[in-house]
């Protein structure tokens, strides 16, 4: 018997249900807090419902990073393959990482925070992670050589954007599209090149 097309997208939807349910769940105990009974209550579906999409909390924690990571990726694939060199490709996905941040931020936080206290054996989401970063210090060093960003330690500047780059995106509860004229100022202020002031 084969599946109709809309059994599936009703399976799908209890799943977002079911992990939307399972990140409020998460947030306020934490992986180790957290148990089977508190998601499905959360999520609103019996256990058996649980059950039938997840065995464990460990994999419900695990289709939420994946997931998320995964979207994150999937968003940023656009950008990238519109590429019209570094500087301005850095800022374009930047601003669409802040745009994904603000649609889902609390989903956004627990992406980047969440895996940080978490020693789980199959981590898939690592994967996505990596390629992301590995984009933005390719995007950095590429930037360096051609003159378009100051000569840093990419290293360096990838660390500290970082923290400013979460300052940028939750900067209270804004509604407004983070800009790249937003997003070029705190550059220039991150890689203000020491040389030129001296």
């Amino acid at each position: 018997m084969s599946v109709s097309k809309r059994q599936l997208e009703e399976r799908e939807m209890r799943k977002e249900r079911i992990l939307d349910g399972a990140l409020e769940v998460f947030k306020s105990k934490g992986l180790d807090g957290a148990t089977m009974d508190e998601i499905a209550i959360e999520s609103g579906f019996g256990k058996a419902t649980l059950y039938y999409y997840f065995n464990s909390k460990e994999e419900v924690f695990t289709a939420i990073l994946t997931n998320g990571w995964q979207n994150l990726w999937a968003s940023l694939e656009p950008v990238i393959a519109d590429y019209n060199g570094p500087r301005k490709t850095f800022v374009n996905v930047l601003i669409k990482i802040a745009e994904n941040a603000q649609n889902r931020p609390g989903l956004f936080e627990f992406l980047f925070n969440a895996p940080k206290a978490i020693k789980l054996d199959q981590q898939p989401w690592k994967e996505y992670q990596q390629r992301l970063y590995s984009v933005i210090q390719g995007l950095l060093e590429e930037g360096i050589e051609k003159g378009e960003f100051p000569k840093v330690d990419p290293q360096l500047m990838f660390k500290a954007l970082g923290g400013l780059f979460m300052g940028l995106v939750f900067m209270g509860d804004r509604e407004d599209p983070v800009t790249d004229k937003e997003v070029e100022n705190l550059l220039n202020e991150l890689i203000t090149d020491p040389n030129i002031n001296n």
